[in-house]
């Protein structure tokens, strides 16, 4: 698949402290959603969207990511030479997306926030758009949440926010964006992104979520809010920030994504997108909805 971006950063150096102490020994990233770690899905996503360069920035502690990627053809031939085949071919398959999506890993250097891994990715991919997702987010979509915003860019050369439609009442928990224009087909014009305001003062109805085509100028803000923080060490550096700096003057756009979006940053949208993956596979799936339904009965699960 061809495609006007090629690149992507993952952002993988955060701690995972709303998963404590599930997070204590096992990076968030590589917690099971179905049968695969959560970063995984993200990972899959991008090389399904055409992405030939992937960049994760990581910090200590974050070894098993790159063990989980890493190609394993001694146990793929001890496996196959003990007729195990099937899981020969899943083991094989994880190592080829690290070819497919030329995996490259980057220790996280500078303030806190999640605008640095994105700056410390960018330092060694000059002026080319990129494509910034989370480690923790699962989409599913008949067409990739990353395909949807390339599609966006490729429309407007300009940079692009993932977009959900957003109860007002969860408002608190979401940056939110100041909408000036429905240009159609879910693509917005937007002027701004107010973050985690109360339901009385949200400017719109949508919520940005893990999703980010990213442009040189927003590094170039990135960069000018690190220099600040070098300055007077204070603060953090998040990319919303710099995204907000950069809408007030000139275009940027919000994609509202077709899909189902699970977040797994915390203990309850874990369980949440656990539940739904374990029901959405054919064959767990009609098992585990007789013992909910057995469950919610009070009738003892057989």
């Amino acid at each position: 698949m061809s495609t006007t971006i090629r690149r992507a950063v993952i952002p993988a150096a955060g701690l995972g402290s709303r998963l404590l102490p599930l997070t204590k020994a096992t990076p968030k990233e590589m917690l099971p959603v179905g049968d695969k770690p959560v970063i995984e899905h993200t990972v899959r996503e991008l090389v399904a969207s055409g992405i030939t360069d992937i960049t994760i920035v990581i910090s200590g502690g974050k070894g098993l990511i790159q063990d989980h990627f890493r190609p394993n053809p001694a146990l793929v031939a001890q496996l196959r030479a003990d007729g195990k085949s099937g899981y020969a071919d899943a083991v094989e398959e994880v190592g080829e997306l690290s070819r497919l999506g030329h995996i490259t890993y980057l220790d996280q250097h500078g303030p806190y926030g999640n605008g640095t891994p994105v700056l410390n990715a960018a330092r060694n991919i000059g002026d080319e758009p990129i494509l910034v997702l989370w480690p923790d987010d699962v989409f599913v979509a008949e067409t990739p949440r990353a395909q949807q915003l390339i599609r966006a860019y490729e429309a407007t050369r300009c940079p692009v926010l993932a977009l959900m439609p957003m109860n007002p009442v969860d408002s608190r928990r979401y940056g939110v964006p100041v909408v000036k224009e429905d240009m159609g087909d879910g693509l917005l014009r937007i002027t701004g992104l107010v973050e985690k305001p109360k339901p009385s003062d949200a400017p719109s109805a949508y919520a940005a979520i893990g999703g980010y085509v990213v442009t040189p100028g927003i590094i170039d803000e990135l960069r000018r809010q690190t220099e600040h923080w070098y300055e007077h060490r204070t603060g953090e550096v998040y990319l919303t920030d710099a995204i907000n700096v950069y809408a007030h003057t000139r275009a940027m756009y919000g994609q509202v994504i077709q899909g189902q979006w699970y977040d797994t940053g915390n203990p309850l949208a874990y369980l949440t997108a656990q539940f739904a993956s374990a029901l959405a596979d054919p064959e767990y799936g009609p098992h585990l909805r007789r013992l909910a339904q057995e469950l919610g009965d009070g009738a003892p699960a057989g």
